[in-house]
C-alpha cells in the first residue's frame, strides 16, 4: 500500500481539510479526466443522516445474493483508504480496491487537477468514478459524504434509484441546525422521473420536505410509513408495499433500526424495478456485513484486557439519533440477558456529546472517556466526561480503551460479566478494530 500512502499523504498536505461544498470543482475535474461518472452501472445514490452504510451492505448484500456484480462507495474508511471502494470481482462476488488501480487512478486525478483548488474528498471521488467506470458491473452503489445537494458524489444525471435514509441533527454548520434544512440539503440528489425512497422519518416536517422538492422535480416519492412498511413480527422481518407482502428471516445486523435500514433498501430495489427472487432477500439479510455498526467484537488484544465472559461492542455512531438507536439496542439485549452496562466513549469536538449520551440515562453502569489519536478534532476525555455527567450518567476520563477495559476489569466486581459499548465515533472505532485484529475484509 506504499504507492497509495504516499499519494494520499501528499495531497492530505497540499489540499485543504474539511469540507468545502459545491460542485464546481469536481464538475471540472470530472470534465478533465474524460467524464468518467457519465458511463457508470446503473447507479444507486444513498443519502441520510444515520442508517445510509447500513442501508448500502443490505444493498449490496442482496444484490450479489442475486449474483449482481456490484460496485460500492461507502465513507469513511475505518482502518484503511481502500474500504471506500469495492469493485466488482464478478457475479455475487467483490473486493476491495487493490492498492495497485486505487493509487493508478489517485495519480490520475491528481494529474488532472493540475495546481487547481481541490479537495481531498473530491479527487477520491473523481478516482473512484474512473475504478468503477473501467471495470464491468450491473450496479453502482453510491453513499454520499455530506449533505446531499453539494455533496462531491451529486453529479450523477439519472440514477437508479434515489434513497434517503433516516434524518437527524449532524453537521448543522454545514446543513443547518434544523431537521427540515438538513432535509432540503439530503434532498438535493432527487432527479427528475427518477424514483425516489425514503426511511420513515422521525422529525416534524422532514416528510414535508421531501414531497416538496419531489414535486418541483417530478420524481416518483415512496415515503416508508406511508408508500411502504417494515416491522418485526416473531422474530422475522415483515415488510409490505402495494406489489405485496414479504415475510423474511431477521436482519444479521444487530438493533431494531437494522430492520428499517433493510426495509430501505428492499423498497429502494422493488420500487427501482429490479427483480430479485425472494430467496436472494432472504440470503442477504442472512450474509450481511457491516463493520463498527453495532459489531460485538472477538478475543483479540484488546479485548482480551477485559474481564472474561465480557460482552464488548462497538458502534461508531455519533450522534443524538445514533445513541436513541444504540442505546434502545443495548436495551433490548438487557431485556434478553442482564448484564452491568459500561460505555468507553470518544468523540469529535464537532458531534454534540450530550445529546448522544442522554437516551442512555438509567441504562448504563458508567461512563469511560477516551481520547481519539487518529484525530486532532476530538473532545478531550475531561471535557466529554462532563458532558456525560450533564447528561445524567457517572463518568470519568480515561487514557485510551484499553486503559478504560484494564479500570473495568480491575475496579468494578460483577456477579455477571459486563457488557461494554466502545462508542462515539467511526475513527475511534476505525482504531479499536486496528488494535484488536478485526479490520474490514
Amino acid at each position: 500500500m506504499t504507492d497509495t500512502l504516499e499519494i494520499l499523504e501528499r495531497l492530505a498536505a497540499r489540499w485543504p481539510k474539511g469540507y468545502d461544498l459545491s460542485l464546481g470543482r469536481i464538475e471540472r475535474l470530472l470534465a478533465a479526466l474524460g467524464d468518467p461518472h457519465l458511463r457508470l452501472p446503473p447507479v444507486i445514490h444513498v443519502a441520510g443522516t444515520n442508517g445510509k452504510g447500513s442501508t448500502v451492505a443490505f444493498l449490496r448484500a442482496i444484490l450479489e445474493a442475486g449474483q449482481a456484480r456490484v460496485h460500492t462507495h461507502t465513507s469513511p474508511h475505518l482502518v484503511h483508504f481502500n474500504e471506500r471502494y469495492r469493485l466488482a470481482t464478478g457475479p455475487g462476488a467483490s473486493a476491495f480496491v487493490a492498492d495497485a488501480p486505487f493509487a493508478e487512478a489517485l495519480a490520475r486525478a491528481e494529474a488532472a487537477n493540475g495546481d487547481d483548488a481541490i479537495t481531498l474528498f473530491e479527487l477520491l471521488t473523481a478516482a473512484g468514478f474512473l475504478l468503477f467506470s473501467e471495470h464491468p458491473a450491473d450496479y453502482v452503489l453510491l453513499e454520499v459524504g455530506l449533505g446531499g445537494r453539494f455533496d462531491a458524489t451529486n453529479v450523477i444525471p439519472a440514477p437508479l434509484v434515489s434513497v434517503v435514509t433516516s434524518i437527524s441533527l449532524d453537521h448543522q454548520a454545514y446543513l443547518g441546525d434544523t431537521a427540515p434544512a438538513i432535509a432540503f440539503e439530503k434532498a438535493g440528489i432527487f432527479r427528475p422521473g427518477r424514483p425516489v425512497v425514503t426511511s420513515p422519518q422521525g422529525f416534524e416536517g422532514v416528510v414535508e420536505v421531501f414531497e416538496g422538492v419531489a414535486k418541483r422535480v417530478g420524481a416518483p416519492l415512496f415515503v416508508g410509513g406511508q408508500d411502504w412498511s417494515v416491522h418485526e413480527e416473531h422474530g422475522r422481518l415483515v415488510y409490505q408495499d402495494g406489489a405485496g407482502l414479504l415475510d423474511l428471516p431477521r436482519p444479521r445486523l444487530a438493533g431494531q433500526h437494522q430492520f428499517v435500514n433493510a426495509g430501505t433498501a428492499i423498497a429502494a430495489l422493488r420500487h427501482a424495478g429490479v427483480a430479485l427472487p425472494t430467496a436472494a432477500i432472504e440470503a442477504g439479510l442472512d450474509t450481511v456485513d457491516w463493520s463498527a455498526r453495532l459489531q460485538r467484537l472477538a478475543v483479540g488484544p484488546l479485548t482480551s484486557l477485559s474481564v472474561p465472559g465480557s460482552e464488548v461492542w462497538l458502534d461508531g455512531g455519533h450522534n443524538a439519533g445514533a445513541g436513541e438507536v444504540v442505546s434502545a439496542a443495548m436495551a433490548d439485549l438487557e431485556d434478553r440477558v442482564a448484564r452491568p452496562l459500561f460505555l468507553v466513549a470518544g468523540m469529535l469536538n464537532t458531534k454534540d456529546p450530550v445529546g448522544f449520551f442522554a437516551p442512555f440515562q438509567g441504562l448504563v453502569r458508567h461512563v469511560f472517556t477516551v481520547p481519539i489519536e487518529s484525530s486532532d478534532a476530538g473532545w478531550p476525555p475531561e471535557a466529554l466526561a462532563e458532558a456525560a455527567i450533564a447528561a445524567g450518567l457517572s463518568a470519568q476520563p480515561a487514557a485510551s480503551v484499553s486503559d478504560a477495559l484494564s479500570q473495568v476489569a480491575a475496579e468494578w466486581r460483577f456477579e455477571t460479566p459486563p457488557r461494554i459499548l466502545i462508542c462515539g465515533s467511526l475513527y475511534l472505532a476505525g482504531a479499536v478494530l486496528a488494535e484488536n485484529g478485526q479490520a474490514p475484509v
